[in-house]
């Protein structure tokens, strides 16, 4: 089973966590289920980016992305050549290395 490291987030994941996941599960499935409660506004619809990730290590591993992932990801704060959107992203047979980043863009979310 790959091992999936979270490197440490202010607020959503304060001292980082390592689980393993299973192969081809969606990222964001393995994330809440361990705890790292990311933001999924679209609830796994690709139409937002408040899921957004980059993939540190292990990124050649996963499934490719979809156009509309891209295009999706066109709108992403902080988009890098190796972000995807978790709820788009079939974990690999390859460890990953993920940082969630500092900010989403989500119109609709409460309390600020």
């Amino acid at each position: 089973m790959p091992q999936i490291t979270v490197l440490p987030h202010s607020e959503i994941c304060p001292q980082g966590i390592s689980f393993e996941a299973n192969i081809g599960e969606l990222l964001l499935d393995a994330l809440l289920r361990h705890g790292v409660h990311i933001e999924h506004a679209c609830e796994k619809a690709c139409a937002c980016t408040t899921c957004h990730i980059i993939i540190r290590k292990g990124f050649s591993s996963l499934n490719e992305s979809s156009d509309n992932e891209e295009d999706m990801l066109d709108r992403a704060w902080g988009v890098t050549p190796i972000s995807r959107l978790s709820c788009q992203t079939r974990i690999g047979n390859e460890s990953l290395e993920i940082e969630i980043p500092r900010y989403t863009i989500n119109h609709a979310k409460e309390n600020g």
